[in-house]
This record gives structure tokens, C-alpha cells and sequence, in this order.
């Protein structure tokens, strides 16, 4: 991945045709980019975002910005009940808590890959019934 003023470019390798590609993966708008070295590569990224903006400013739009701080995310409504809860038990709101968690996440994304994965799983408790001969 590469950055450049807040826009994010997702980088390949074409084999076939031994040139790197990319496009900016945060934004809605298609910016893509590509060359032949590492160097050709960053500068078309660059040139793509800077020419991208000045598109903008002549059209007299405003750019796509790359996050706006706000985003919906759809849960099921147990887990929606559950996240209030947790949030009001913790005496913050429900998008300071879920901000909290993100935050966590990404900082620790080792642990919160093994939460997510343990979270899925059901324990299974050994039978207590005795088998007949």
C-alpha cells in the first residue's frame, strides 16, 4: 500500500505485462496509477491524486474526501441490543464505545483476530452419560 495526503493506493503486479498498477481504494471516485519501476510508480500515484484534485477544483466540486469519520455498519439486532448495553454499562454512548473497540482493534489486530475467531466457536463439554456394554 502506499499514502500520499490521506489517499490510500492499493499496489499490483502484472507479470504479463511487468508493469505495476494501482488505484485508490478510499475514496468513491476511480483514481488509478501505474509504472514500470517502484520510483515511476509512487510519482504516478502522486500525479494521479494531485491531477484528481485539480479536476475537482476546475469542476468547482469538492474532492471525495478519503474517510469522513462516520460510517454505518449493519449488525444483527441481538448484537446491536448487546453493544447499547455493554456502552451504557461502561457510561459512554454507543458510538464512543464502538469507537473504544475499533480502537482497540486496530491497535491490537493480533488479539482481536483471535477474539473474533474464539467468538465463533462452541465450546464442547465432554458427554457425562455413561455408555452400556
Amino acid at each position: 500500500m502506499m499514502e500520499y495526503i490521506g489517499y490510500i493506493g492499493k499496489v499490483e503486479y502484472d507479470d504479463d505485462a511487468s508493469i505495476f498498477h494501482g488505484e485508490v481504494t478510499n475514496t468513491r471516485d476511480v483514481i488509478t496509477f501505474q509504472g514500470k519501476s517502484v520510483a515511476e510508480l509512487k510519482k504516478a500515484f502522486r500525479e494521479s491524486v494531485d491531477d484528481y484534485l485539480a479536476f475537482c477544483a476546475e469542476r468547482g466540486e469538492e474532492p471525495n474526501k478519503p474517510f469522513s469519520g462516520q460510517f454505518v455498519t449493519r449488525v444483527s439486532p441481538e448484537l446491536h441490543r448487546r453493544a447499547s448495553l455493554a456502552a451504557s454499562i461502561a457510561g459512554k454512548s454507543l458510538n464512543a464505545w464502538v469507537a473504544e473497540q475499533l480502537q482497540s482493534g486496530v491497535e491490537n489486530p493480533t488479539t482481536a483476530a483471535s477474539r473474533s475467531k474464539s467468538a465463533g466457536k462452541t465450546k464442547r463439554r465432554p458427554s457425562s452419560r455413561r455408555r452400556e456394554a
